[in-house]
């Protein structure tokens, strides 16, 4: 049995997290669960945005599953999900993007994972603002161990499932440092692999390619903020963020989440759609190693996806939330 951390989120996150508890519950998926919040809640609740009590269930259980989390606009505090990926070194953020049936999409045979270094670059947090002369600073830091890991983490990934190419998006024409760290890093790693395809592609032409071919693509590694675009792009070839899952992964710790916004215009009205989270849920027990309950809640997700008359709004149907959830239970 796995304790897992449990964070519901804000506006739609307590429907979708519900969700995703009731079809694991059916399906008797070896976890339980251990609920902390964050967020714009939390802080209305206690004034806290994340409780001490949330960072040590994070520190006992080490694994994580998050709703959709609203960081209060204007309190001089950047991103919960940014001081979570930093505080726990999570520096992979994985997201896979791939064509379902049933899932509209105007692309065929879209099936890759990106690999974005999740605590560096730009949103390392290095900013300055001269006031003097109205300029401010944004400082990009890339390190050497940064770029390996990354690219470790994106080579190993793909030697472990069967891909068979590696691509490096990157800026290295223009950001000649930054850019080249990354490029040696990749290189270096790929020599360890070497059935494996390495390839690097600088990100406006990789943008184009995907829009246009997205199939020729296998794993995409890349920095922080240039894998933040790709990675919403890549989910808009699939059917858009509501269907991807999302993990940040770091040597001890990881927390798996909807990398959907928290959708508060609709939050309490059963439309919301649990797939990302539900898929996010699905990439968790893969790491834990559960296999067998992850494939058949896919399998019964995936039959769902068919049910026209199941599904919910966003995907064309007109189900709400939960009998959307139990079709899926339904169907185990």
């Amino acid at each position: 049995m796995h304790t897992i951390t449990l964070i519901p989120g804000d506006g739609i996150g307590p429907e979708i997290t519900k969700a995703v508890t009731d079809i694991f519950a059916a399906a008797q998926a070896p976890v339980q669960w251990e609920e902390q919040n964050a967020g714009q809640t939390t802080f209305d609740q206690s004034g806290e945005l994340i409780p001490q009590a949330l960072l040590d269930s994070l520190e006992r259980n080490r694994v994580g599953l998050k709703g959709p989390i609203t960081t209060p606009v204007g309190r001089g505090f950047r991103s919960i999900n940014i001081t979570l990926r930093q505080k726990y070194d999570l520096y992979q953020n994985v997201r896979p993007a791939q064509t379902t049936d049933g899932i509209p999409s105007r692309y065929k045979d879209v099936d890759l994972v990106l690999f974005r270094e999740n605590t560096e670059g730009l949103y390392s947090g290095l900013e300055v603002f001269d006031e003097r002369l109205g300029i401010a600073d944004s400082i990009a830091r890339v390190t050497v161990e940064g770029s390996r890991k990354i690219c470790r983490a994106a080579f190993a990934y793909a030697a472990k499932h069967g891909r068979k190419k590696v691509t490096l998006a990157h800026k290295a024409n223009i950001l000649k440092l930054a850019g080249k760290l990354m490029i040696d890093a990749c290189r270096e790693v790929s020599q360890e692999y070497p059935q494996i395809v390495y390839e690097d592609k600088i990100i406006d032409n990789m943008c184009m390619q995907l829009v246009g071919r997205p199939e020729q693509f296998d794993v995409i590694v890349t920095t922080n903020l240039f894998g933040d675009i790709l990675s919403d792009l890549c989910a808009g070839l699939v059917g858009g963020l509501g269907v991807v899952a999302g993990a940040n992964i770091g040597d001890d710790t990881a927390i798996f989440e909807a990398v959907h916004g928290s959708a508060p215009d609709i939050a309490g009205q059963g439309k919301a759609n649990p797939t990302a989270l539900l898929r996010s849920g699905l990439m968790m027990l893969h790491h834990l190693g559960e296999h067998d309950v992850a494939n058949r809640i896919e399998a019964a997700l995936n039959k769902t996806l068919l049910q026209k008359d199941k599904l919910t709004g966003d995907l064309g149907g007109q189900a709400t939330t939960t009998e959307f959830t139990q079709s899926i239970i339904d169907n185990l």
